[in-house]
């Protein structure tokens, strides 16, 4: 009788990510039709912080910090047009203006009078452009690796855009997948490599394995985008009015120290912390100090936010 076969553990599929604890799912719409899924965490009545992911992210790479945060926060995440379980735009409208008009839609739908909001990568530029739109909606502004020009030239650019133009169409099997993750992100650990496997692909009806986003659309966009819609970041930074952190990697090959720097030059609302070990996915290299990052930057605006909040209540 012949012996079973034994799938070696590298081929075998991810497990599903383990969900943080409290977490809810939900859709919403946006203005041009496409539905977003959308995931929140904790205190339905707590102070909202509505997090962005980046360019080939999901709404679930923020568990972790919903975890670390606490019942307290209202989290709330959306898988960006394109991406997760989101409607793919049919237009291929994956531009920051587009990310922006989605948030709008987000925080209208929900209610949110006031938030914090914390972007990564292609999610802080579109965080920028909200904050600086809207100064009255905002508490806090939370920003990971990404500062003008990051996207437009330098090391990091390029090698993103060195990605998207040799991105695999699909992948033989979960092995092949893997190895392909293994070698683009070797500084992620394997807990958030496996729930970037599970987030961003998917078994195929032929039995290959094939993206979970738009990976045609999204890169064409990123490789050939219209100029007229590629944001220039100093103007929007400089006419920030939300106190403003940027967290960016000692490692990141995206967003520089001097531009930081500089940032705060310009605008005095802006600081920063560098996490020395991390590259520009701080929140997958170096999970608990970006935890403490936030959570302590937090503590030390909330009390204003709550005090003016309560002043604007009891002049009602």
């Amino acid at each position: 009788m012949a012996s079973p076969s034994v799938i070696e553990p590298s081929r075998l599929p991810p497990a599903a990510a383990p969900k943080a604890p409290g977490e809810r799912e939900g859709f919403i719409e946006t203005r041009d039709g496409l539905s977003l899924r959308m995931r929140e965490w904790g205190d339905r009545d707590g102070d909202p912080i509505v997090l962005l992911h980046g360019l080939r992210g999901y709404s679930g790479t923020w568990r972790g910090l919903a975890s670390a945060l606490g019942a307290d926060w209202r989290l709330i995440a959306i898988d960006q047009r394109g991406r997760g379980e989101s409607d793919w735009d049919p237009a291929c409208n994956y531009y920051t203006d587009a990310y922006l008009a989605d948030l709008e839609a987000l925080a209208d739908q929900l209610g949110l009078d006031r938030f914090t909001l914390l972007g990564h990568s292609m999610g802080g530029t579109t965080a920028y452009a909200y904050a600086a739109r809207h100064p009255d909606r905002l508490d806090a502004l939370i920003i990971e690796d990404i500062a003008p020009g990051s996207s437009v030239s330098g090391v990091g650019a390029e090698r993103i855009k060195a990605e998207m133009a040799a991105l695999p169409e699909d992948f033989a099997d979960w092995g092949a997948a893997r190895a392909y993750w293994h070698k683009a992100r070797p500084s992620v650990g394997e807990e958030a490599l496996e729930q970037r496997l599970a987030e961003s692909l998917r078994e195929t009806q032929d039995g290959r394995v094939g993206w979970r986003y738009d990976a045609a659309g999204i890169s064409r966009t990123r490789l050939d985008p219209d100029p007229a819609r590629i944001v220039d970041l100093w103007p929007v930074v400089e006419a920030i009015r939300t106190p403003a952190f940027v967290i960016r990697g000692g490692k990141s090959d995206f967003c520089r120290l001097d531009t930081v720097l500089e940032m705060e030059r310009r605008n005095s609302r802006f600081t920063h912390a560098t996490v020395p070990m991390a590259s520009h996915y701080v929140h997958d290299d170096a999970p608990d100090i970006f935890h403490a990052l936030v959570e302590g930057w937090l503590a030390g605006v909330r009390s204003g936010g709550t005090a003016a909040r309560d002043q604007r209540k009891n002049q009602g």
